[in-house]
Order: structure tokens, then C-alpha cells, then sequence
């Protein structure tokens, strides 16, 4: 008998991963994980179909997902977990539903924008037919690299689709504080994803913020960042939670593997006790 063990952040192509929800469950289940949360961003994603996975993959699925929220005008990313039996499933859908008029309209502006400054001239069918759910940046990147193979991945992250480019257009995101009381007021038990990428400039402030835990074991994490979050949550009484952030893309430098990271003994008890409550 193996020590239980958690992967708690990954993606589904609801958002930007690249596998279904079975395939997830299938690899998980052959990696010897005995819980997972799927967080896809801004989406609770297919959580009633989901449950019944669980059961036939031998898996105990835990309902998530990952906010995109702001903080001075920085990304931050929040993680929200529920109940199974207590999911707010009406209440994401008509976010996820506000967000995606919004998405929309805000690649639209970004085409236009890398038409204008950069020469850059993809359709926005082009961009859509890249993702399978929310519609982002990964996509955008994805479709023009189909058609201009010069423009890799990362070149087009630090040029014409990074924050400070001139075809850059503001996401829409609530704000941090929004976003942790969203969830929690939704019943979700809030955690603040990958801490160790935040900038110097917002990072201790947001390590202020009310969150219930904070994503310690993460695969760009160093051990100085896991002994300091830990510690922090140690005296804020926050939970301590491990994840992956699988995407399901070959050779992703930015994410780690599925259960690279995982959550198991004390750590994860306290985790199951705080969103079974």
C-alpha cells in the first residue's frame, strides 16, 4: 500500500491544456496518483461528467479552478477548490460566460494592434480554432506561428505579445482581492498559485492577502522559495498544497510534468479535512 499522494493544478483543453479530461485521468491513474484537482483557468470545466470519471479511473477528484486576477496591474493566479457535492456550477458559468464576451472582444483589439505596429496579420478564425475553450494569448501565439514559422513561441512572449508591447490590450480580469472573495463566497477554499512567479515588486504584498494556502511544491520553485512558503504558511495557518501545472504540451519548459509535484502525508490530510468541511 502506497502513501496517498495529490497533484492539485493541471489543465484540460477547457482552457489551455492540450489533453481531454479522460486522457488526464488515465495518465493519472497510471502515475499511481490517488487525488487530483483539475484547475483550468477561469472555467470549472465538465465537473458533473468529471465526478463520474473518478469512479471509473479510480480516482478522487477534487472540483477546481484558476482565477486570473490582478494586483497593480500584475498577473496573479489564484486557485479555487470545492466540495464535490457543493460545487457553484451556475455561478462560474455566467463568469466564464462574461469572461469569454470579454476575451473575445479583447483579441479582436490585440489582431488589430499586431496588424498596425508589428505586420502581423492572422484571422481571428485562425486564432479560435487554436483553443478549445478560453480563448488566450498561448492560442494567439499558436496561430501566428502557423503562419509566420520565424515567430517562435517565446520570441513572440517577449515581443509582440508581451505586456509591454504596443499591440498589448488589457486583460480582463477581476482584481486579486475580487478573486479570492469570489471564490471563498462561493463556498471554495482559496489558494495563491506558484507564488515564486510573481514579481519582486507585488510579491510580499500579495503574501498578505487573505488566501486559506499557498502552492509550495511547484516545478519552478526553488528549495529556498519551499522553505519560505512554508514557513509562511506555517504562521499565517494557511494550507500547504503541491501542483504540477501540467499543460499536457512536449518539452513545456514553463510547467512541470504531471505529478512532478505531489502533496501527501500530514500536508495533504489538513488539504481533504479544509474542502470536505
Amino acid at each position: 500500500m502506497h502513501d496517498l499522494t495529490a497533484d492539485l493544478h493541471m489543465h484540460t483543453i477547457a482552457s489551455d491544456g492540450r489533453l481531454t479530461a479522460d486522457q488526464l485521468f488515465l495518465k493519472a491513474s497510471e502515475l499511481n496518483l490517488d487525488v487530483i484537482a483539475i484547475t483550468d483557468h477561469d472555467t470549472l470545466g465538465d465537473v458533473k461528467g468529471n465526478i463520474k470519471r473518478q469512479k471509473k479511473y479510480r480516482m478522487n477528484y477534487i472540483p477546481g479552478i484558476e482565477v486570473s486576477t490582478l494586483y497593480e496591474g500584475e498577473s496573479v493566479h489564484i486557485l479555487g477548490y470545492f466540495k464535490p457535492d457543493n460545487v457553484p456550477i451556475k455561478a462560474y458559468t455566467q463568469y466564464t460566460k462574461e469572461l469569454t464576451k470579454k476575451r473575445i472582444q479583447r483579441m479582436k483589439a490585440f489582431l488589430t494592434n499586431l496588424k498596425t505596429h508589428y505586420a502581423i496579420d492572422v484571422s481571428y478564425k485562425a486564432v479560435e480554432k487554436k483553443a478549445a475553450g478560453l480563448i488566450a494569448r498561448p492560442h494567439l501565439a499558436a496561430a501566428i506561428h502557423e503562419k509566420y514559422p520565424e515567430w517562435t513561441k517565446d520570441a513572440l512572449f517577449e515581443g509582440p505579445l508581451g505586456d509591454q508591447s504596443k499591440a498589448y490590450v488589457a486583460s480582463a480580469k477581476l482584481s486579486t482581492i475580487e478573486g479570492i472573495e469570489f471564490i471563498r463566497n462561493h463556498g471554495g477554499t482559496v489558494v495563491l498559485a506558484h507564488p515564486g512567479l510573481m514579481s519582486d515588486r507585488i510579491h510580499n504584498a500579495v503574501l498578505e492577502l487573505p488566501f486559506d494556502g499557498i502552492e509550495t511544491y511547484y516545478p519552478r520553485h526553488d528549495e529556498l522559495f519551499r522553505t519560505v512558503y512554508k514557513a509562511h504558511a506555517a504562521d499565517k495557518g494557511w494550507l500547504v498544497t503541491a501542483g504540477s501545472d501540467y499543460h499536457g504540451i512536449p518539452n513545456d519548459s514553463k510547467h512541470g510534468e504531471l505529478g512532478d509535484e505531489r502533496l501527501k502525508g500530514a500536508e495533504l490530510v489538513q488539504f481533504l479535512k479544509k474542502i470536505n468541511a
